[in-house]
């Protein structure tokens, strides 16, 4: 296998579980704080705010992801 080729693998893989993972991770979260909002609604703000929070982290997963694959695609 050329290096050309290992190169693109990586970054396909790269690109697929730092989509992947942080998608299912964010509906995780948005699940479980439906259902904390659900049996609590006078937390719903607080509850509010640390879920944007934690969705806010998981997506920088997939923006770190995506940086990583154009560094190596590009450099």
């Amino acid at each position: 296998m050329e290096a050309e080729t290992t190169k693109l693998i990586a970054i396909a893989i790269i690109m697929g579980m730092g989509t992947l993972v942080p998608a299912f991770s964010i509906g995780w979260i948005g699940s479980k704080a439906t259902d904390a909002m659900s049996r609590n609604p006078e937390a719903a703000s607080k509850i509010q705010t640390a879920m944007i929070l934690a969705v806010a982290f998981t997506e920088a997963i997939a923006i770190y992801a995506l940086v990583v694959s154009l560094i190596l695609k590009f450099v």
